[in-house]
């Protein structure tokens, strides 16, 4: 096992992956910038060392400064969190080209997943269903309306090396494609260095359901059930929950074995998250997540596995040592993110936290690394805080939830709290009936 490894990331993810690494007696560097300086992740890792100003280029994107903090600090691996370089295959090659163990899958696998059009590719090859969408890569608007043409309007314009929804936009007919593909394209470029993007049909009532899988590079594989993903706001994730109220046992059986042999084609050695667009009873996916994933605790708290702990011991040469019939999937989890934002016109919302207490209490966990005077900085992604609730059914876990979102409370700037506690009392949330568009529709409801 590993004797210090550093942490490539900041805020709520950076704490968890140091408390993963404490309870296995692993010891912990903290790369942080400037501003980042009085983060709790920084106050509690064994060394700390400050890789730049607050611009993530200049500090969590700086490749050569956190090989260089490992370097001085004598790390043995890099964990990357998500977000910034964590599917940064040049990164992940670079830092075992330099000597240390990367905390994730082999940068010949984010490479592939990490451009969409090549990971749709590799999964059809593997007997996959995908969303009906071009071949390839469009270059241009001639391009784009023979593709749309085949596939059939509307059309989702998607960045090819991209995620989290940057670079995507809807045409619903041959003028707004003329429109939106060059935004699309120019986005694209902008968020992930490389301007090209594909087309898919869009669904107009799509559940997304994704699958959590570990694997050893070996030949021990597994998935610990699926998540529902589908509240979102923009094409981000807001709440997520597992098992999702939208499947039957047969449908996430089916769904398990897909993921299950998928990942042993591939030969993947990691944690994983592959995901679809669920409906009508078919499954498409859509691309698949090399890295830990914001919502892995609601994971976590059905399965009882600790999923950075596995991701450490996979990295470390470790098998598995369990198998698919031992993952035992127990009661329902919901996890609330909570954003500095105005829960109403979400604008950002940084500054200082003047009042924080988090609820507690059977089944509620609270990732977060806010404290009392902590200063929220404006630099980054608004995550503050996760509120993860188990229950042994649905409704217990939302009558939990509700109790724990009153209980919560962050002062001095706005957050989405009030957000959710408006979701969780609706009656199509509570019916678990909805799909990845239904919350744009909610937030513009008056309250």
């Amino acid at each position: 096992m590993f004797e210090k490894v550093l942490i490539a990331n900041r805020g709520e993810i950076a704490l968890r992956i140091h408390r993963a690494c404490r309870e296995m007696g692993i010891k912990t560097v903290a790369v942080h910038s400037t501003t980042d300086s009085a983060a709790m992740h920084v106050r509690l890792a064994d060394e700390t060392v400050c890789i730049g100003p607050p611009a993530v280029r200049d500090s969590y994107l700086n490749v050569a400064a956190i090989l260089s903090a490992a370097t001085i600090t004598g790390a043995d691996a890099i964990h990357p969190g998500l977000g910034f370089l964590a599917e940064n295959a040049d990164f992940a090659a670079a830092v075992e080209e330099h000597g240390f163990t990367f905390i994730g899958p082999s940068a010949e696998h984010i490479r592939l997943m990490g451009n969409k059009v090549a990971a749709k590719d590799a999964i059809r090859k593997l007997g996959i269903a995908t969303v009906p969408g071009s071949p390839g890569g469009v270059r241009d608007l001639a391009a784009a309306e023979a593709a749309a043409s085949a596939i059939g309007y509307p059309i989702l314009i998607k960045a090819a090396a991209g995620g989290g929804g940057r670079g995507m936009k809807i045409a619903r007919d041959r003028s707004e494609l003329a429109d939106m593909l060059p935004i699309a394209q120019t986005e694209a470029a902008s968020f992930f260095g490389c301007g090209e993007v594909y087309l898919e049909r869009h669904l107009e009532r799509p559940r997304h359901i994704e699958i959590q899988i570990l694997g050893d590079g070996r030949d021990g594989i597994v998935h610990l059930g699926e998540r529902d993903c589908s509240l979102q706001r923009s094409h981000q994730k807001v709440l997520e929950e597992s098992p999702s109220p939208a499947l039957n046992r047969e449908q996430r059986d089916r769904l398990g074995a897909l993921a299950v042999e998928a990942v042993r084609e591939l030969g993947y050695k990691g944690v994983g998250t592959l995901e679809f667009l669920y409906q009508d009873g078919e499954f498409f996916f859509i691309e698949m997540n090399t890295r830990l994933q914001v919502e892995h605790p609601v994971t976590e708290m059905v399965s009882g596995l600790d999923i950075v702990r596995e991701q450490l011991r996979i990295a470390a040469g470790a098998p598995l040592g369990y198998r698919q019939a031992d993952i035992n999937l127990c009661g329902h989890a919901i996890e609330c993110r909570i954003n500095a934002e105005s829960p109403d016109t979400f604008a950002p919302s940084p500054g200082r936290v003047t009042d924080y207490h988090a609820p507690g209490g059977l089944g509620v966990r609270v990732d977060s690394a806010l404290y009392q005077g902590y200063e929220v900085p404006p630099y980054y992604d608004s995550l503050i805080s996760k509120l993860v609730i188990h229950g042994k059914s649905r409704n217990e876990c939302l009558m939990r939830l509700r109790r724990a979102l009153e209980e919560y409370v962050i002062g001095g700037i706005e957050t989405t709290i009030p957000l959710h506690q408006r979701l969780v009392t609706t009656a199509e949330f509570i019916d678990g009936d909805y799909d990845v568009h239904w919350l744009e529709r909610f937030v513009g409801r008056p309250a």
